[in-house]
């Protein structure tokens, strides 16, 4: 039994397919299947159940996949170790951000990263939050850019920037001639708000709800872009994140954002790590160019 072997069990139990699992892999199915029969018949269990139509893992092979994930991220961690001894700044580095931050923040830190770090080859994953810090917990990424506090108590994470929100208006709303917007003036608005799994839509619901009760809150399974197209349409409003703003000021006419005045409306983004990573020189270096390239406004709100 070897590394190589775990990774084919990690990644059946996560495809549910072997052809999948082969291709995710980069081997053929038939040398895959076949390394999983040896490997089952060394142990002398069933790791997976299969039928024509589908693979499903038995209970014991569950908790085999579940301790090969983290053999698999034990191991990565040595590779690691190693690495950050030869050179810290250099080898794999995969960082996942939700889909709400993302577009905004990394076309603002991508040139100086390979500038400042011409050997460091940044792998980029988007997704949810929950979907993103099971998948650090679970070795696959090394490093998540966040907008809550994580969950899991083996997670560490650094306070990047202070991040305010900014109401989004049609460019023929009543309230678009103000130079600031307190979140009262919505009570009677129709929120737009993005699907569940954003953390960003809970964290504007939760504000409007507690400062105005709104309760004419439109859900829209949409990304923030087509969010922000229905406010240009005159749906309703809605509140974004501050680097929003330069983008779609400088890419459209037909929005507009106005500060909330209270100040109390936005969130703490964070790069989460796993407390025993151990590139920790190279995570505070990507704080440092992030904290760097970010308007220096949302930086200094943190101190």
């Amino acid at each position: 039994m070897n590394i190589r072997d775990l990774q084919y069990v990690v990644a059946v139990a996560e495809e549910r397919h072997f052809g999948r699992a082969a291709s995710k892999c980069h081997v053929s199915q038939p040398a895959l299947s076949g390394q999983i029969r040896k490997l089952e018949d060394f142990l002398g269990v069933a790791l997976f159940e299969r039928t024509n139509r589908a693979v499903q893992v038995t209970p014991i092979g569950a908790q085999i996949a579940a301790q090969a994930r983290r053999l698999i991220t034990v191991s990565d961690e040595i590779v690691a170790t190693a690495q950050a001894a030869k050179d810290p700044f250099s080898g794999v580095f995969r960082l996942g951000m939700i889909a709400t931050i993302g577009p905004y923040l990394s076309p603002l830190i991508l040139a100086t990263i390979r500038q400042e770090m011409p050997d460091l080859s940044l792998t980029l994953v988007e997704g949810f939050t929950a979907d993103l810090e099971q998948r650090l917990a679970g070795g696959e990424l090394d490093g998540v850019i966040l907008a809550t506090a994580p969950d899991d108590p083996s997670l560490r994470e650094t306070a990047l920037y202070d991040e305010p929100f900014w109401v989004a208006l049609g460019e023929g709303h009543a309230l678009a001639a103000q130079e600031s917007i307190e979140l009262e003036a919505l009570a009677q608005e129709a929120l737009l708000l993005l699907a569940d799994g954003h953390c960003l839509r809970d964290q504007v619901l939760d504000l409007c709800h507690a400062s105005t009760g709104i309760a004419n809150a439109n859900t829209r399974e949409t990304g923030l872009e087509t969010l922000l197209a229905l406010v240009a349409a005159g749906d309703g409003v809605t509140l974004v994140p501050a680097l929003t703003r330069a983008r779609e000021e400088r890419g459209r006419r037909d929005i507009v954002l106005r500060r909330e005045t209270s100040g109390k409306a936005g969130r703490i983004v964070r790069l989460v790590c796993r407390a025993s990573f151990p590139r920790r020189e190279l995570v505070d270096r990507l704080a440092s160019i992030i904290r760097t390239c970010v308007p220096e406004t949302l930086v200094t709100i943190l101190n």
